[in-house]
């Protein structure tokens, strides 16, 4: 069985350590997960859509006040240490410490009254838009990705979900698992083949693996053990001709464009490069920690906005540049937002009752602010945006139409994905 252990992240402030468990399946004896996505592509006839997804997870709570909504007619003890800069679209100002982000207004939109956070360390309801808890007798919701991988399948045989920062695929079960690479460039070692095995022996191990599956099929209830057919051999090859190793491996990249991402940035270029490998979803986090109960400002203007900026900014400049922008949804939230009011140690706690998003590309309108919050940034004052309506925008953008669209869970219930069903009105 391959399993994969994402690298341990700073733990918040509730001590919770925050690591990725995530399996794809025994492809190393046989391709199991893998080759059923690729089976599911062909059973759904589905095509080869470069629609793609780009989720960013900022991990801990980013401060909504002090990134994309600040309040410079506040209060003192509320509107922090940073000031507003307009961007290049009319009436839009962010962070003064985001100014490459701000000569690129025109693509991107805010959302500043994002409401419904369920106030934990958790990122849940970014991957699913639903509480943890939703459905979890059943297995609980499935993942942004995991839908998508069942509903649209594979591109060119990659994985289309994969994930730096976990996710599940709840009820839809194993099959439709994100992948999340272990290690980097020559590391990755879940995508290339034990040294004592060769292309000869993986076949005949799969060759075996077909044969006792056969005779076990028939009690195979809960599908952890699935068909190794003519689809193990298309997700062997994946592996042995390394196209996702190779997208992953930075060293194969023009190093000005690895410069200009910057070190916190690899992730998402290595984002860009997995959707050219023909990857439907990916989801990450990164640029430092952001559950700021101390030090707030310094935490943020030293560290995680600048990085935040070169990297952002880079990203929308190469989706740009490779005619990629007008496919690719760019969403970058995280689990709540922090209090308007500054405590006693430079610092913002936790504010479920207000939080923001960001979303670029994917076809979307850019250059505008969605909603608006009170004065002092406490609650949504005008159009209220419920997190589901973000997935729902991003659903809308991959042509998955949630009206019409349903699983059938565990216990033979119909399911729509979301609750909302439907996308933001002005964004798209």
């Amino acid at each position: 069985m391959l399993t994969v252990n994402g690298s341990k992240s700073s733990s918040f402030c509730d001590g919770f350590s925050r690591r990725s468990f995530l399996k794809l399946g025994a492809l190393g004896i046989g391709g199991l997960t893998l080759a059923d996505v690729l089976r599911a592509e062909a059973q759904a006839g589905v095509g080869s859509s470069q629609k793609a997804i780009i989720n960013i997870h900022l991990a801990g709570g980013p401060s909504h006040t002090d990134i994309f909504d600040l309040k410079p007619e506040a209060p003192a003890e509320y509107r922090g240490e940073f000031m507003p800069i307009a961007t290049n679209a009319p009436g839009l100002d962010i962070c003064e410490k985001l100014p490459m982000l701000a000569t690129m207004g025109d693509k991107f939109s805010v959302i500043r009254s994002l409401v419904g956070s369920n106030a934990g360390h958790s990122n849940q309801q970014t991957q699913t838009g639903f509480n943890k808890k939703s459905l979890e007798s059943l297995g609980g919701r499935p993942a942004l990705g995991s839908v998508v991988g069942r509903l649209q399948g594979s591109v060119g045989g990659a994985p289309p979900f994969i994930s730096y920062n976990g996710g599940s695929a709840g009820y839809l079960g194993p099959t439709y698992q994100p992948f999340a690479p272990n290690g980097r460039g020559a590391a990755l070692t879940n995508l290339r083949m034990e040294r004592s095995l060769n292309q000869d022996r993986l076949n005949d191990r799969s060759s075996l693996l077909t044969s006792l599956d056969r005779i076990r099929r028939d009690i195979d209830a809960n599908g952890e053990m699935t068909a190794l057919d003519d689809f193990t051999k298309t997700a062997i090859d994946v592996v042995t001709s390394g196209r996702v190793a190779d997208a992953l491996d930075l060293k194969k990249e023009d190093p000005r464009m690895v410069e200009r991402y910057g070190k916190a940035g690899s992730t998402l270029l290595t984002a860009r490069r997995l959707i050219q490998a023909g990857v439907r979803v990916i989801t990450t986090s990164g640029f430092g920690g952001w559950d700021t109960h101390s030090n707030n400002f310094k935490t943020l203007g030293s560290r995680n906005l600048p990085q935040l900026d070169q990297a952002l900014s880079a990203l929308l400049d190469d989706l740009s540049n490779h005619g990629m922008l007008e496919d690719v949804t760019v969403v970058l939230w995280g689990e709540f937002g922090r209090t308007p009011r500054v405590n006693a140690r430079a610092g913002r706690d936790h504010w479920p009752r207000l939080a923001m998003a960001f979303m670029a590309g994917g076809g979307i309108r850019g250059g505008q602010a969605v909603g608006a919050s009170s004065r002092k940034g406490e609650v949504a004052e005008t159009r209220p945006v419920d997190y589901q309506e973000v997935h729902a925008t991003m659903y809308h953008n991959m042509g998955i139409d949630l009206h019409t669209t349903q699983f059938i869970d565990p216990a033979g219930r119909p399911q729509y994905i979301l609750d909302h069903l439907d996308p933001i009105k002005e964004l798209v």
